[in-house]
């Protein structure tokens, strides 16, 4: 409730403000974006009534048309990316321009509310707020790039850039084989010169991502010598599978804990005399016997970290520690790389800095960097290394995202929107140039 009073004055304060520093076309394309907020709003609840839960391919493919033919209507070539290949819906890719910077926006059309959830519909709480399925992350980012697009187009200045949107069908739940799933986005990353996100970060808009952690799976595997427990300690016996489980976790633990950004989370522990685990499921059955040393021990969990040399690092500690095993002991650990971390970068952070003083002529205050530790990852994980500078977290503001409880503030969808647009049209002017790392 505070956050939301402390939003609402932040917001009337910024609507009071008078903008700073903007030329004709500016106005132009911040009139645009208020003319157009009812086709706005109006998509948005089209688009949420669609449930597009990322199981629920033929949802996500109604959604992708959807916005195909709101994204032709603005004069965009649009394409789909059959998700078949990969397990999913699939991708819309909307392209626009011959000329001027490359730039890639990111969304996505799934949500995690699959197609029996008790959570389907749109619905207005009072003026500023609605819930639904999606609202924030992120339907709500999908609808600001296309009206941020329109706002250009209206202006006069869509022409003076090149911009190529991936709206991907499988960001909750990541299609296999990557290299299949990721297709289009890489190569849309590889084309770029700069790429935008419109996730909803962490849901406050006086900031935006400039890092995203990785996130990867581990599994680690433990063998014993099993024995009466009557003889455990023993030379010839051992410690058995359990204590050398405990003691690398803790080992890990003691490694890893204290290092900035980074966490490992063991999230599923077994063992005992036989053991059977479900790697798809994530469930598994275990025998043992309190008189039994323990034979076999199983551990997957979780990792994320800040960039490529931290998971690096990490991976060997894990490994070394692993390795030095308790008497007739053995482990084994092997890794599973998902999304890879969006890195900081000198490029990310210019280009935060430019996106804040846009938000200050705006009249709605400074943007600053959200925490890496509230970052998860995201479709921009993937593109984020290939192009000179990327931002995220340039969507629809609320909170609740990902529960039953997911509402948006309306209030900023027009705010993100000409922010967007605005950013946009300088990129196109040239006015904003990246440091070299």
């Amino acid at each position: 409730m505070l956050y939301r009073c402390l939003l609402s004055v932040y917001l009337m304060l910024g609507a009071l403000s008078p903008a700073l520093a903007f030329d004709m076309t500016e106005d132009a394309i911040r009139e645009a974006v208020h003319r157009g907020q009812a086709d706005a709003l109006a998509l948005l609840e089209r688009a949420v009534n669609i449930n597009s839960g990322t199981m629920n391919t033929g949802g996500v493919t109604a959604l992708g048309e959807l916005f195909a033919e709101a994204f032709k209507d603005a004069g965009f070539d649009t394409r789909w990316t059959d998700g078949e290949a990969f397990g999913r819906g699939g991708h819309l890719v909307a392209e626009h321009g011959t000329q001027g910077p490359k730039v890639l926006l990111i969304g996505h059309l799934d949500t995690v509310f699959a197609k029996d959830s008790s959570f389907q519909r749109f619905s207005r709480i009072d003026e500023h707020h609605a819930a639904g399925p999606g609202i924030t992350d992120m339907k709500g980012g999908d609808v600001i790039i296309l009206y941020a697009a329109k706002a250009l187009a209206d202006a006069g200045v869509l022409d003076k850039l090149q911009l190529r949107v991936v709206l991907t069908g499988d960001e909750e739940s990541r299609g296999r084989p990557l290299e299949v799933a990721n297709a289009e986005l890489i190569q849309a990353a590889d084309w770029a010169d700069i790429a935008l996100g419109f996730e909803d970060g962490d849901g406050d808009p006086t900031t935006a991502v400039t890092a995203r952690r990785s996130s990867s799976e581990w599994q680690l595997l433990v063998k014993g010598k099993p024995a009466h427990s009557s003889q455990i300690f023993r030379e010839d016996i051992g410690f058995g599978a359990a204590l050398e489980t405990a003691r690398i976790l803790n080992a890990w633990r003691e490694a890893l804990s204290s290092i900035p950004n980074l966490t490992f989370n063991p999230g599923l522990v077994m063992a005992g005399t036989d053991l059977n685990h479900d790697g798809a499921t994530t469930r598994g059955t275990v025998f043992g016997k309190n008189n039994v040393i323990a034979q076999s021990a199983i551990v997957t969990g979780g990792m994320r970290a800040i960039s490529p040399e931290q998971i690096a690092h990490a991976e060997s500690l894990m490994r070394k520690i692993a390795a030095e095993n308790l008497t007739q002991t053995s482990a084994e650990v092997s890794f599973n790389h998902g999304y890879p971390p969006m890195a900081p970068s000198k490029g990310n952070d210019a280009l935060l800095n430019h996106y804040s003083v846009i938000s200050k002529e705006l009249g709605y205050g400074p943007v600053k960097a959200v925490d890496p530790r509230r970052a998860g990852a995201a479709d921009i994980s993937f593109a984020a290394s290939r192009v000179d500078a990327a931002l995220d977290g340039l969507g629809l503001m609320g909170e609740g995202g990902h529960t039953v409880d997911e509402v948006a503030d309306l209030r900023t969808l027009p705010q993100q929107t000409q922010r967007a647009a605005i950013l946009l049209y300088r990129i196109a002017n040239g006015e904003i140039s990246f440091p070299t790392e």
